[in-house]
């Protein structure tokens, strides 16, 4: 028993100690980020000037809305498929008259 909670102890010690590294890097990773902001301001500001089409605004085509839209209305789509198939406890395609 003693040594099964030493055992646990042990691993425990280690994932920590992996898990304070993990932080430090992330935390440097970061800080190099925010140092690469301050020393490239005009290129930031060029890519938020470039970036003016708003995700809500409707353009006709191939645009972000319109892709936004597209997925969420096959989530419902899927989605009513499963609820019908739970619902009918049958295939979507035999409830439908298809099979």
């Amino acid at each position: 028993m003693d040594k099964e909670i030493g055992n646990y102890l042990l691993l425990k010690s280690i994932i920590l100690k992996i898990r304070k590294k993990m932080m430090n890097t992330n935390e440097e990773q970061i800080n190099s980020e925010k140092a690469d902001e301050t020393n490239f301001p005009s290129d930031i500001e060029k890519i938020n000037s470039e970036n003016t089409n708003s995700l809500d605004d409707y353009n006709f085509g191939w645009s972000t809305y319109s892709e936004i839209t597209n997925g969420r209305f096959a989530m419902l789509g899927f989605f009513a498929i499963i609820l019908i198939e739970l619902l009918s406890k049958q295939s979507f395609l035999k409830w439908a008259g298809l099979l």
